[in-house]
């Protein structure tokens, strides 16, 4: 098979069409660089949205949870075991809210390789006080260094940094939402006041920002000591150890092991977002049906002008064939004709796509809620445009494949007779 004739009788055909090769190029452009974009800014915006939530949550976070006993006394006495017993205004037995042993149990998960990585933290119950204003918070003590490597807190941060947190030891990390309801700017005091009634000056290092209003209006971060020191406690007061594991399929087994083995609350991440996670699936699939959807359209399209385009090959067709080509040889020409457009036309489209997202990627967005964001996400995953390349060739191969058959069978005499 004399393959240079071939591709020259095939460039031939698409010269002498340019403008229905055009179009068939076009169609898988448009139809590739439309996959491509629309792929990359939804999953762009899914990770974003993502890791809103992901990133602050741990994969397995521990506690003591205050709870009334399961056995009550009156279980334990055998003279009423046929009896129907009735106990009201149970109230939980007393303990405290911090992790028993708390330190020797950080250093053990430490050591799992499971584990990436143990961020201690004490939650405190206080107010925040500026002049004749109070307002009801809550004030977390962290290791703001592990904080920053496991749930990326710095990237919440927009004003001040994480670093000075760790060298001012009264420093506090305030809630946009609190600082902006008691009129306060970074390099200002303001006064905590324990659920005891102590009140502590704390220097403001910055400013954060959830998205969720809700948190930001009272939660407010700490370094672990200043925590334990408003509480009035040691420094192996801990109320919740929050952990991330390098594979979090992990989770699960490891919460109920971790609350057999130590008798505490393990929430696994997939308990704590379950609504979250079906979002998220929801979110996905229909943006790989939509993506698929535009992949299968442009493939009818091609497949419809190489199939015209054959039609009206006939006499092409039938001069090759009574000049001694093969039916066989017929059929590689035009199949090399649809393998050229898709390559042409699957190069623009990666182009296409890739200078759309790029603009995608520059436009800005800017909202209240998300303050580090400053323009559009976009996915930058090779993949989708391995995906977009592939089906631009598959697709144009099986569009000329399955009329270059009917090509092939064609009898020259028959064609040449209606002439």
């Amino acid at each position: 098979m004399n393959w240079p004739v071939i591709l020259s009788i095939s460039k031939t055909h698409l010269v002498s069409r340019l403008k229905q090769s055009s179009i068939a190029a076009l169609g898988v452009t448009f139809g590739i660089g439309t996959f491509i974009i629309l792929v990359s800014f939804m999953t762009g915006l899914n990770n974003l949205l993502d890791g809103l939530i992901l990133n602050r949550t741990p994969h397995i976070h521990i506690y003591n949870e205050i709870k009334p006993t399961e056995k009550q006394p009156i279980d334990y006495i055998s003279d009423v075991d046929q009896t129907i017993n009735k106990i009201y205004s149970i109230k939980p037995k007393w303990s405290q809210e911090r992790i028993h042993n708390a330190v020797p149990l950080l250093n053990h998960l430490k050591e799992d390789e499971r584990v990436k990585g143990v961020a201690p933290l004490v939650r405190a119950q206080a107010f925040y006080s500026a002049g004749s204003l109070q307002i009801n918070g809550v004030l977390n003590g962290i290791d703001i260094l592990e904080e920053v490597r496991l749930f990326k807190l710095d990237e919440y941060i927009f004003e001040g940094d994480a670093q000075a947190l760790r060298r001012t030891s009264n420093g506090i990390l305030m809630g946009i939402g609190v600082a902006q309801k008691l009129s306060l700017k970074v390099g200002d005091n303001v006064q905590i006041i324990s659920s005891k009634g102590d009140i502590f000056p704390l220097k403001i290092v910055g400013f954060y920002q959830s998205g969720l209003a809700e948190i930001d209006n009272t939660q407010s971060y700490v370094n672990l000591k200043t925590a334990q020191q408003i509480l009035g406690e040691g420094e192996s007061y801990i109320t919740d150890l929050n952990l991330k594991l390098y594979n979090i399929e992990d989770a699960v087994p490891m919460a109920a092991e971790i609350e057999r083995n130590y008798k505490l609350t393990a929430v696994d991440i997939k308990e704590a977002n379950a609504q979250f996670e079906t979002g998220t699936s929801i979110r996905n699939i229909i943006t790989y049906a939509v993506s698929i959807t535009l992949l299968i359209v442009a493939g009818f399209g091609i497949y419809n002008i190489l199939n015209m385009l054959i039609y009206e090959k006939m006499n092409d067709i039938a001069i090759l064939k009574a000049t001694g080509f093969s039916g066989r040889d017929v059929k590689y020409i035009f199949i090399t004709q649809a393998m050229l457009i898709g390559l042409v036309g699957g190069t623009l489209g990666l182009i296409f796509g890739y200078g759309i997202s790029t603009v995608i990627d520059h436009t800005p967005f800017e909202t209240e809620a998300l303050p580090t964001v400053k323009t559009f996400p976009v996915n930058w995953n090779p993949v989708y445009y391995g995906i977009g390349i592939t089906f631009a060739l598959v697709s144009t191969f099986l569009a000329g494949y399955l009329p270059s058959r009917r090509a092939e069978k064609i009898d020259p005499v028959e064609i040449i007779r209606g002439q």
